[in-house]
């Protein structure tokens, strides 16, 4: 549970702002601009079929009003992050990565 508090307080950071999101339910209301993620996937790496290295993968989508933003490309320089796609839905922009962390 470490790793994903780290995460939660470096998409603050790189955010400049509270408005990070793990999960959220539909009930909750969203202050833009700003970072919800959630977990994707987990990648194993096995020896002697066991496993030996476990590394969380995060789908972690940035969500603005500004087309321009620089936020994404300072998320898209973390290391293991890669860009997945871009989409308009109710005006607003949203940036989905996927990060191991």
């Amino acid at each position: 549970m470490g790793q994903r508090l780290d995460l939660q307080e470096l998409l603050e950071e790189i955010l400049g702002a509270p408005s990070v999101y793990f999960q959220p339910p539909a009930s909750v209301q969203l202050a833009y601009p700003c970072f919800v993620y959630q977990r994707d996937a987990l990648d194993t790496k096995f020896a002697d079929n066991a496993p030996y290295n476990l590394k969380q993968r995060y789908q972690v989508t940035y969500i603005d009003r500004d087309p321009d933003s620089q936020v994404p490309l300072k998320l898209a320089a973390l290391p293991m992050c890669t860009f997945d796609r871009f989409f308009v839905a109710d005006n607003l922009n949203h940036d989905v990565y996927r990060l191991y962390f």
